[in-house]
């Protein structure tokens, strides 16, 4: 398979089947999930399976034909949406629908750059790559594409406490301008990950999107909410993550949650926007939308209602929040607490006051719990944030094991 794969932990883990939370290796032991939110409603939820086999067995074709199953999840998938984000154009994966999402931002703005943070990721393709700034190296990164600072209110320029804090991270989207500006180039979007989270997994307040946004259409460009990671109730709040900001984007990508495993991603957008990108061009995926993905897309909206799911990840997220604040009074180590719902970030430092950042002990911890049956893994720019995000039918329960585990490797680490 080449060099260029990576496993996760010195110890990789050999997996054999998964049932919700809990996957199996082939040694026999069982592990407590706390990070594939692929798995969206949990590993192999038997109605996502039923569906999928169902009309595997059945038909599988693409959009060039009718089908009944594409329309019908279109409906029910544009509903979640507020304001005016109805119509949906259907890919495979993420980077997919980030990539459509660029195509339509510079047709419909007729502008040709795009704005990301610094340290970001959207995806594996050659332009998404490009604009992944976390792995793309600056020296290399084209004249199109300008970066902006990520609100981190615990390392960031504007810190905790400072009252201007999200209006300020947002305005500094205009410095982003300005060198586009100067390089001959007009932003086409603004895209980012609304819960941040190869920046170290961020929460602003609401006014950063609101004035990020408020800048970005100032200049002729489209709001792109990239929800891969963030959406579908994974917040606990809402079904979107940018709904928190009392904003509506132009445009919102989604992937990883829509399948419960299954490749299936989409872009969302107004049907003014969809109309204008049209008139230039035609948009076809051999297999996004295809009628078993749509059919796989339906059973996880089904789950999620019929499970309140939503509900789960708020009451669960609200607990789990509680119990690492409370580490974090009693471990030094920990200097900050972020997210919300079921995706959170716990930053590890070595000196509370002076924040340097404990990279080595992030990953100790995570192989602590792997070899303690809890998988998870590290994140942010100083590679000193350990990522919990498990799939969404975590439990009270399964949070306490969690936490249970994670103290246990915090004394080790101490």
């Amino acid at each position: 398979m080449g060099p260029a794969y990576r496993l996760f932990y010195k110890n990789p883990v050999n997996l054999v089947r998964g049932k919700g939370v809990w996957l199996y290796g082939s040694d026999g032991r069982q592990y407590l999930d706390c990070y594939n939110n692929v798995a969206s409603v949990g590993h192999c939820h038997p109605k996502v399976v039923a569906a999928l086999t169902r009309q595997a067995s059945t038909l599988n074709t693409h959009t060039r034909y009718l089908d009944e199953n594409v329309v019908r999840y279109a409906e029910r998938l544009g509903a979640t949406f507020p304001g005016n984000l109805e119509v949906c154009m259907f890919t495979c994966t993420g980077s997919e629908a980030n990539e459509l999402a660029f195509r339509i931002a510079r047709a419909v703005s007729g502008n040709d750059g795009a704005i990301v943070l610094e340290h970001a990721y959207h995806g594996t393709s050659k332009t998404m790559f490009e604009f992944s700034t976390e792995e793309y190296p600056a020296g290399e990164q084209p004249a199109y594409l300008a970066t902006t600072v990520a609100p981190n209110g615990y390392r960031g320029p504007y810190r905790y406490g400072d009252p201007q804090l999200g209006s300020a991270y947002g305005a500094m989207l205009g410095d982003a301008i300005d060198v586009l500006a100067e390089r001959g180039h007009e932003p086409a979007l603004f895209i980012s990950d609304n819960i941040f989270s190869t920046n170290g997994i961020l929460t602003p307040p609401a006014e950063y999107l609101q004035e990020a946004y408020r800048c970005i259409r100032a200049a002729g460009g489209l709001a792109v909410a990239d929800e891969v990671q963030s959406g579908l109730g994974r917040l606990g709040d809402h079904t979107w993550a940018f709904e928190d900001s009392g904003v509506i984007p132009d445009i919102v990508t989604i992937g990883k949650p829509l399948g419960d495993g299954h490749p299936l991603a989409a872009v969302v957008t107004t049907a003014e926007i969809a109309a204008s990108f049209a008139e230039r061009y035609d948009y076809f995926n051999t297999f996004g939308g295809n009628p078993v993905s749509a059919a796989v897309g339906l059973a996880v909206l089904d789950v999620i209602e019929e499970e309140n799911i939503l509900q789960n990840v708020h009451d669960t997220g609200a607990y789990l929040r509680e119990g690492l604040l409370d580490l974090q009074t009693r471990y030094a180590c920990i200097g900050d607490i972020r997210g919300k719902g079921l995706f959170y970030g716990i930053e590890l430092v070595r000196d509370p006051e002076t924040r340097e950042p404990a990279a080595e002990d992030a990953v100790k911890i995570r192989d602590f719990l792997r070899e303690n049956g809890v998988l998870l893994s590290v994140t942010g720019p100083l590679a000193n944030v350990i990522k919990v995000r498990p799939p969404m039918v975590f439990s009270r329960a399964h949070a306490e094991q969690l936490l249970e585990t994670l103290e246990k490797a915090l004394r080790w680490i101490s």
